[in-house]
């Protein structure tokens, strides 16, 4: 494999096959964007982003499309506070989680699973924020969104009573919400479909270590009918924010490494094998595979201004490990 190099790298490609062994960073350049933003999903072709993105002037966390190569962004929601977005495979609509209909309840924290915003509904609209249209309606909390890749279910998380569990229902929204999971004291979410649009992908934990710092968190597929549930994840401790690539083999994740640091790694669903991606001492997490399976996006504090946590936005090149659709 070549050793590439461009401008603006943090990093430099040294792999030797997603079956070998991988020592350095594949190629990494941060996107230029304003302010700070954190859990960004590539739209179908590759050109935007959509995430989570704080600017001069902002209250709170909103929703942005973000352009990829010069990081101009475009705000979708403007009210309230906002949390997980995707787009819907077809590149016409967005799906995003908001506050902004419920304000008049506790803010809450999306980051603390025992504060979770109950006002949090799912909402869908046009690309530029247009022709919104609300798909929950409730006062518990509703976000971690995803969509099926052939575009018939939306998939999320729920939280009732303190419990979380993930729910399905029809794109357009005008179907019956069905519940997947049904267990007692474990916590799933952060699930997303693999490409047979039948297949779930989520990361979970038990109620009872909530809040540790390195919190264990065991990765799982599970059949959308909440069926075959099966343990992917082979490493204890933090196995956490797992996103499926397109070949429908593998997925990127994160792990907790102690002391305190935040890599993620690319694992095998057939073989449990799995090769680190990133290095750097910063906090690394947040990952997504673009469709074509050629490049990553994460989320990265390496280079804030130093004790900052800051997050900015990166792309890795992939283009090298034959990720893309079999």
């Amino acid at each position: 494999m070549k050793i590439g190099k461009s401008a603006g790298l943090v990093g430099v490609a040294m792999c030797v096959g997603i079956a070998g062994a991988q020592a350095q960073e594949l190629d990494v350049r941060r996107i230029p964007h304003e302010g700070v933003a954190a859990e960004f999903y590539f739209s179908p072709d590759g050109k935007t982003i959509i995430g989570n993105a704080k600017l001069e002037g902002d209250e709170a966390h909103h929703v942005y499309i973000m352009n990829v190569d010069d990081g101009s962004m475009v705000k979708i929601n403007g009210k309230g506070e906002d949390a997980c977005s995707h787009f819907f495979p077809d590149g016409k609509r967005i799906i995003w989680t908001s506050t902004r209909d419920l304000t008049d309840l506790p803010s809450g924290s999306y980051s603390d699973p025992a504060d979770y915003p109950t006002g949090a509904e799912l909402y869908s609209s046009a690309l530029d924020g247009s022709d919104v249209k609300r798909l929950t309606n409730n006062r518990v909390y509703d976000a971690e969104v995803a969509v099926s890749p052939d575009g018939k279910w939306i998939l999320w998380s729920r939280q009732i009573d303190g419990e979380v569990d993930l729910w399905r229902m029809p794109a357009d929204g005008s179907g019956e919400e069905q519940q997947i999971t049904h267990t007692k004291g474990e916590q799933e979410g952060g699930a997303f479909y693999l490409p047979d649009s039948e297949t779930v992908l989520f990361r979970s934990w038990d109620i009872l270590s909530q809040g540790q710092r390195g919190m264990p968190m065991t990765i799982y597929t599970i059949n959308h009918d909440g069926s075959g549930k099966k343990q992917v994840s082979t490493h204890e401790g933090t196995n956490w924010a797992p996103y499926p690539a397109p070949d429908g083999v593998h997925y990127a994740y994160v792990r907790f490494l102690p002391p305190h640091n935040f890599e993620i790694f690319l694992g095998n669903l057939e073989t449990g094998e799995d090769i680190r991606l990133t290095y750097n001492d910063s906090f690394d997490g947040f990952p997504a595979i673009s469709a074509d399976g050629k490049m990553m996006t994460f989320s990265s504090s390496r280079q804030a201004a130093k004790g900052e946590r800051a997050l900015h936005q990166y792309i890795m090149d992939l283009s090298s490990l034959d990720l893309g659709p079999k």
